[in-house]
Order: structure tokens, then C-alpha cells, then sequence
């Protein structure tokens, strides 16, 4: 989920809660083919009267002459979000069983006009009013710009799969704390709650389908738990939809001044209950510092009024410092606020030294106990809004273990991170801009997904209080013609219609999920067939990444418990950093030699043993330049991997398998004023 940055003009009724709602808002070609028999993907009972859907001709089914699956990817959407926030933010419904009158309404204080749509005021600008019709007249809803009213409804999502979508992420969504001081809600705040029902009715969306069909498991939207599930629903021409969750405080793990607000026992009991609903992605931290991850900053006022938010949740502001590589998180907005009226008298938002732009705040010992626990469960998490100090651990950890479970999933991560994504066989997708600017984010990273051979992926982040893709209109140079072939050339695409209204790409922009199809239409026509080709191979990429995810195996560590000597050890008379703390499978505790350079580690690891990877955990104390030697025999040692730019962190070196009994870590030259520390020195065979 995200918000849109854009200024709004203030309103006279726009109250301190109103403001701090603001603060809070930002949880968040192929060769067509039919299956055999008649039109399958025509319901026989569908409900009446509903939404038209406007696409005619088979969904593409099966694989391409590589036996790749095709189809587009939305990374990054929430269905059920008007079921978060109290069940009042987000104004109607996916589906109803009272049929689309019921489902397609506006909340009840919009009524008569929209006076009392508090989010509308800060979300569109103006006074907030707007006609609350929906059904049948739709007259100022759904819009690409009306953030506060339902774009998922199951018709719609429909008219994205019939054009060629194939893969759907249900980011189970909500915040504690914007439903708290929301004025209107009509259920519990209470986070696992809200995000049970999301799934809960995730399962019911599927079972209303499936009656349209004839029965369990005929219709086409079909929820999915592993990566052989949804290549068999691909492979029919259906939609695979997977549930991940986006929160700002999982398993209850906020911070209060630094203080951690849980366990890890919290951590475990959350991870199973999570993957017990069919959850198989997540995020760790968003918008909110909290107690396993630093985020990455917003920019501009928003910037400081979510700022605010976080001081009044947690007791702190965000705290920066200057960054050791190219990655940056994003300048702090320091723009007044009218939220700062909400501070306690004689507290201040701090300013920031532009050339500070990093979070301090990274990954926590909680955090990566959480990331681990991720791993053992095989779910991939999303690393968007993470802070690039959290970021680089998370990289670091995941290149240590050769595991692929990576995604960014809506332009929230620095692009310098997507060759070390793409090099341990994540998966990227970009927001859903407008054609013009995805067209050349994608060029940005295009020579990365041809090098390595992958799709890409869009994140819609419909119900997610985010800006849309504005019409470009009726007058441009190279409009959406209507009606238009969708990329795989099998269905044809006219203007969308629901009740009373129909819906122009050229005029009206991305309204709803429904306008998807006209949207990759407008990127075809923008930015060429490469970044639809591109597009198409999305939902195979994506599918690689989950299943090789799947199917990683965790390798022996050669060294846990060997025997270690060292050249020197730190004496201390309270703690111990031998040289078999390093060891020791224990990652708090470490080895630490004297202050000097010339200093080494090593490692008997019992019997010769084909050595190919080293990962070495340093302390604050690390080497900036060194060695990774190896023996046969304890004597005759020689390089199989250095280097003289080491920054500390975890580090992982990758060599040709060799033969070797011994190990050693040869210190040349210290990256601070203390000796070499080292946590855990783990050896693997590849």
C-alpha cells in the first residue's frame, strides 16, 4: 500500500484527526489456444444483473514451445481492504451475495454529498464532496484519483484475467492505528483480526466464483499455496491468486523508545498462523519504524506527517545518518505539517542533514530471527519500504544461503538493489505508473532482465490509497483505439461497462482493476511490444522465483562445532572471544583478535571436504582487506577467494569447489581502529 504524495488544498472541516489519518494512511507474442469443450470461461449463472466485462474470445491456456507458462503478474493489490481500518476507510464491497447494488455503495456518512468523507478531503483534494451513487450511475466513482471507494470488485478482476493476467498477490491489509482514530468503524481494531477475515473472505470470493462455474473448482480465480498449484491453474488459462500481508506491526512487533513489543515466540506463533491461512509473502516493516526493521523514508510533507505519526505510535522519530553505498532511502520531507499541532507541547520534528539520507534503523536481532524463521517456512518476503541499511542485511543473508525468495513488488525499492534481486532469482514488479513513466523505469532495468533471463511484474495497489495512471486523453498523438487485440492476439477488448457507465482508458485513465488490459494497451502503444513481451513472461518468472524457493535446501555448515585456533584472542574477564566462539553456531557471541592487522582464524574441519562457499558474520570490527586460504594438510595453504574493498556486514565468498581439510581467514588490513571479530564463519560445500 501506498499514498499519494500530491498537495491538497485545505478544507475548513478538516480537523487534527482528519490530519493524522493522513499520517497514517500509508499502510499501505504467444500463440493463443481454448481448452477443449465449450466456453468454459463464460459462467452459466452469473448474477443479474451485474457488471458487463467487455472482452470476448478464449483465454490463452497451456505453455509456449519452451514449456514456459506466459501471462501478466500483479505483484502487489488488496482486495479486501475496505475490510481494514474499522471496515469504513475503503467504501464498498469485492462481491456480495446481494448482488452488485449492495456491493458497489458508498459508505453511509458520504451521504448526501460526500460532506462527511473525511479521507476524500485529504486524499482528493478539495472539499471532499463527490456524488456517493454507485450503482447504477457511477458519476464520480470508481476514478484513477478517488482513493476511498472499492476498484476490485470481482467483475473487474475478471476483465483483468480475461485480458491476459494470470497471477494475483492479495496483500492482506491493515493498521491498528488509523482504525483507532478514524471516527467511523463499525468492527474491532484489532490487526490479526482484520487480516483472518481478509482471508477468510478470500476463500468466500473463490467459492462465490466457483457457483458461476457449476461447482468447487470450476471457476477461474483459484487461491493457491505452492508454486506447482498455480502453474497447473496457469496452465488452464485461470488466475492463480496468492495471499501475502502488508502491516506496519506483524505479530505485534512495534517498538515503544526501542523498546521491542514482542518475541520470538511472537515471531513463530505469527509465521505459523500466517502460513496456516495460505500466506506465502509478507512484509516485515512499513512506514513505521518498528521492532525488526528501519523503513524507508516519504518524501515532502507527507514525509513529515507520517514522521509525526511515527513519534506519536512509538515515542521516537526517524533518525538518519550518511549512507555507505549508492543505495539511499528517500530525503525526508521536512515541509510543515498541520499534524505537528499534535506533538506534545515543547517536542519539535527534528531536522535532517541532506547528506544523512539513511535510516539507522536496519534490520534488528528480531528482525533476523523473523527472516529466518521465513526462510525454514519457505515464504518470500518483500524487501519494498524496508530501510537499504535492512535491505543490504536481508541481501546478505539470502546470498549467504543461496536463497531466492526475494520481491519488490511496487517501485518502493532503490533500483541500485535489483541486480542482487535478480541475481538470487527474485522477482521485481513496478507500480502501476502511468504508461509514459512505467515504460522508462522499465527501460532503466531492461539490460538486467535480459542479462538474466526474466519477466516483469506491475503492483496495481487498487484499495491501497495510491495514486492511478491519469488519462492521457482523447487528443493524444497515439490514443487506445477500442475495440483492440489483447497482447496474447486471441480475445478482443471493447470499453469496459458497469451498470450506466462506461469507462474510456483515454478519458477516464485506471479506474478500477478492470481497466488493466487498456492500461498494457497504452504501454504497448507508449513504450513497444518489448515491455509487454517483457510483461508476458512475468507470471513464469514469478513462478520461478516461488519455486525455487520452494525447493531450497539449507546446506551443512562444514564448520559449526570444528575445532578453531587463532592467532590472537581478545582476553576479557567477563566474556570469552576464543577463536571457537566463531564457530559455536551461536550468533551472539564472537571471536576477537588483537589490534593489529596481520591476524588470522582457522578452522579444522575434521576431514577433507569439497569447500566452494565461506560466509563470514563480522562484528563492528571487520576486515576491509583479507584472505580465504585453504589446506589439505594444515602446512601448505592456498588463496581461494580475497578482497581489499570489505565493508563488514555479512559477507559471502563463492569459489571453485576445492578439496580441503583446514580453513583460514588471513586478516591484511582492519576496516576500523579494533582488531578482526567475527560472530560465525560458516563453510559450505556449494
Amino acid at each position: 500500500m501506498t499514498i499519494a504524495g500530491r498537495p491538497y488544498r485545505r478544507h475548513r472541516q478538516i480537523t487534527v484527526v482528519s490530519l493524522l489519518l493522513l499520517i497514517l494512511s500509508m499502510t499501505f507474442g504467444p500463440t493463443p489456444s481454448s481448452a477443449a469443450g465449450s466456453e468454459w470461461w463464460v459462467p452459466t449463472a452469473r448474477p443479474a444483473p451485474d457488471s458487463q466485462i467487455n472482452v470476448t474470445g478464449a483465454p490463452f491456456t497451456g505453455t509456449d514451445s519452451a514449456g514456459d507458462v506466459r501471462g501478466f503478474v500483479d505483484a502487489h493489490n488488496h482486495l479486501f481492504s475496505n475490510e481494514a481500518f474499522g471496515g469504513r476507510l475503503i467504501c464498498g464491497k469485492v462481491f456480495s451475495e446481494a448482488g452488485v447494488a449492495d456491493a458497489l455503495k458508498d459508505c453511509p456518512e458520504h451521504y448526501p454529498d460526500g460532506t462527511l468523507a473525511i479521507f476524500d478531503y485529504i486524499t482528493h483534494g478539495g472539499d471532499g464532496r463527490h456524488d456517493p451513487v454507485g450503482w447504477p450511475t457511477f458519476k464520480d466513482w470508481p476514478a484513477y484519483d478517488s482513493m476511498t471507494h472499492q476498484a476490485n470488485y470481482y467483475a473487474w478482476v475478471e476483465r483483468a484475467w480475461r485480458g491476459g493476467q494470470r497471477v494475483l498477490v492479495n496483500d492482506l491489509v491493515t493498521n491498528g492505528m488509523i482504525c483507532s482514530v478514524y471516527p467511523f468503524k463499525d468492527r474491532s481494531c484489532d490487526e490479526m483480526t482484520s487480516i483472518r477475515l481478509q482471508a477468510k473472505l478470500t476463500y468466500a470470493l473463490q467459492a462465490y466464483i466457483d457457483k458461476q462455474y457449476g461447482g468447487t473448482g470450476k471457476g477461474w480465480f483459484r487461491i493457491v499455496t505452492d508454486s506447482a498449484q498455480a502453474r497447473q491453474v496457469i496452465e488452464q488459462g485461470k488466475l492463480a491468486v496468492i495471499l501475502g500481508v502488508e502491516t506496519s506491526e506483524p505479530f505485534g512487533c512495534k517498538q515503544i523508545l526501542d523498546i521491542a513489543q514482542c518475541s520470538k515466540a511472537d515471531i513463530d506463533a505469527g509465521l505459523d498462523e500466517l502460513y496456516a491461512l495460505g500466506v506465502r509473502s509478507m512484509f516485515l516493516c512499513h512506514k513505521f519504524d518498528n521492532a525488526l526493521c528501519g523503513v524507508r523514508f516519504d518524501e515532502h510533507g507527507l514525509g513529515t506527517a507520517i514522521n509525526v505519526g511515527q513519534f506519536l505510535s512509538t515515542g521516537t522519530f526517524w533518525r538518519t545518518e550518511k549512507c555507505t553505498g549508492p543505495q539511499k532511502d528517500n530525503p525526508i520531507g521536512q515541509a510543515a505539517s498541520e499534524a505537528e499541532k499534535d506533538l506534545p507541547a515543547g517536542t519539535e520534528v527534528p531536522s535532517y542533514d541532506e547528506n544523512a539520507q539513511c535510516n539507522v534503523r536496519g534490520l534488528t536481532d528480531l528482525g533476523e530471527y523473523a527472516v529466518r524463521g521465513m526462510m525454514k517456512r519457505k515464504m518470500m518476503l518483500e524487501i519494498d519500504h524496508m530501510s537499504v541499511k535492512a535491505t543490504g542485511r536481508v541481501l546478505d543473508i539470502f546470498e549467504s544461503a543461496s536463497y531466492p525468495g526475494v520481491l519488490s513488488s511496487h517501485s518502493w525499492m532503490d533500483l541500485n538493489w535489483t541486480e542482487r534481486v535478480y541475481g538470487l532469482g527474485g522477482f521485481v514488479a513496478q507500480y502501476m505508473h502511468g504508461s509514459e513513466a512505467f515504460s522508462a523505469e522499465a527501460k532503466r532495468t531492461d539490460a538486467l532482465r535480459e542479462k538474466y533471463g526474466v519477466g516483469y511484474g506491475y503492483g496495481t495497489d487498487f484499495n491501497g490509497i495510491g495514486d492511478h495512471p491519469a488519462p492521457r486523453g482523447a487528443d493524444t498523438s497515439n490514443p487506445v483505439t477500442y475495440p483492440f487485440r489483447t497482447a496474447d492476439g486471441g480475445s478482443l477488448v471493447d470499453r469496459q461497462t458497469t451498470g450506466a457507465r462506461t469507462w474510456d482508458y483515454n478519458t477516464d485513465g485506471a479506474a478500477h482493476a478492470g481497466m488493466i488490459p487498456d492500461w498494457i494497451e497504452d504501454i504497448r502503444r507508449v513504450g513497444g511490444q518489448d515491455v509487454v513481451g517483457d510483461l508476458l513472461r512475468g507470471a513464469e518468472s514469478y513462478l520461478g522465483t516461488w519455486g525455487g524457493t520452494e525447493t531450497h535446501q539449507a546446506g551443512v555448515n562444514l564448520a559449526k562445532g570444528a575445532a578453531a585456533t587463532a592467532s590472537s584472542e581478545e582476553w576479557n574477564p567477563v566474556t570469552s572471544y576464543t577463536a571457537g566462539r566463531a564457530v559455536d553456531g551461536d550468533p551472539a557471541t564472537r571471536w576477537a583478535a588483537d589490534w593489529s592487522d596481520e591476524q588470522w582464524l582457522r578452522i579444522d574441519l575434521g576431514a577433507t571436504n569439497l569447500v566452494g562457499r565461506v560466509t563470514l558474520d563480522w562484528e563492528r570490527a571487520y576486515g576491509k582487506s583479507y584472505r580465504i586460504e585453504l589446506s589439505a594438510d594444515g602446512q601448505n595453504w592456498r588463496a581461494a577467494w580475497s578482497t581489499t574493498t570489505g565493508d563488514g556486514g555479512l559477507d559471502t565468498a563463492r569459489f571453485t569447489g576445492t578439496p580441503a581439510r583446514y580453513l583460514r581467514v588471513q586478516g591484511v588490513e582492519r576496516g576500523t581502529e579494533w582488531g578482526y571479530s567475527l560472530h560465525e564463519v560458516g563453510v559450505y560445500s556449494g
